[in-house]
């Protein structure tokens, strides 16, 4: 299929679909960097894409929302155009729960969920289903994440979505406790995957540590570590994800 992908240009879309959503450019760029196709700039209403091979890289923003917002705009061009994706990876770096997820290390989300989505109350907090609302939870095809996992040997666990970082012991041991399988904690997956969830596409998180969740040292932030593991680990991830098809 020829799709228009910018004025006076054409480029011809891939048959097996994948759209990899990051924060920031710079997150997928490591992502590219583990590809062998060089990328090509695929302009959309509101967003830019990077396609190489069967994937299309999206800078999406931070933030649940914002992601949300670019995610559903990639994925409604791509039904527009009709060929919609089979899948949707958000990918980054993240804060790892120690000790399960070190710095430096890869984590595979087997389910999404938004941590802070709902009420504080005087008995503590309540997610927004409690308050009879929606949904704060995501569960990633479990095949797909099997397979992820096996090809990297990255752990499966919870990825935290909060609008807030984590920044003392005590939110950290606070989300722990409510979330006792979480591995890591970032920004976008959540909302990445509602615009999923809505086009009725399967949706996964892969994640590479770049610090401990819990006080706020950006001295021992190593994100050039967490940035090469996503590039080491998109190198095996890639094959999966291309190949990989909907029961």
């Amino acid at each position: 299929m020829v799709l228009q992908a910018g004025e006076g240009f054409l480029i011809t879309s891939p048959t097996g679909r994948v759209l990899v959503a990051t924060a920031v450019p710079v997150e997928r760029d490591a992502v590219a960097g583990a590809l062998a196709s060089p990328a090509v700039e695929v302009p959309l209403p509101g967003v830019t894409l990077h396609r190489t091979g069967a994937l299309d890289l999206l800078a999406a923003g931070v933030g649940p929302a914002l992601a949300a917002a670019s995610t559903a705009a990639a994925l409604t061009a791509a039904a527009l155009q009709g060929a919609p994706y089979d899948l949707v990876v958000c990918a980054g770096v993240a804060g790892g729960f120690a000790p399960e997820a070190p710095v430096g290390s890869l984590v595979v989300a087997d389910d999404i969920v938004a941590a802070d989505l709902g009420a504080q109350t005087p008995d503590g907090f309540l997610p927004v289903t409690e308050l009879g609302f929606g949904t704060v939870s995501h569960r990633p095809p479990q095949s797909l994440v099997r397979d992820l996992a096996a090809a990297t040997g990255a752990p499966t666990g919870t990825v935290l979505t909060v609008s807030t970082v984590t920044g003392s012991a005590a939110r950290a041991a606070e989300l722990r406790a409510r979330h006792p399988g979480a591995l890591a904690e970032a920004m976008e997956g959540f909302g990445v995957a509602e615009a999923a969830a809505a086009h009725g596409t399967p949706v996964v998180e892969v994640r590479a540590v770049s610090n401990p969740v819990g006080p706020r040292d950006r001295a021992a932030w190593r994100i050039g570590d967490a940035l090469a593991a996503l590039t080491e680990g998109f190198g095996k991830l890639a094959p999966v994800l291309e190949s990989w098809k909907p029961a």
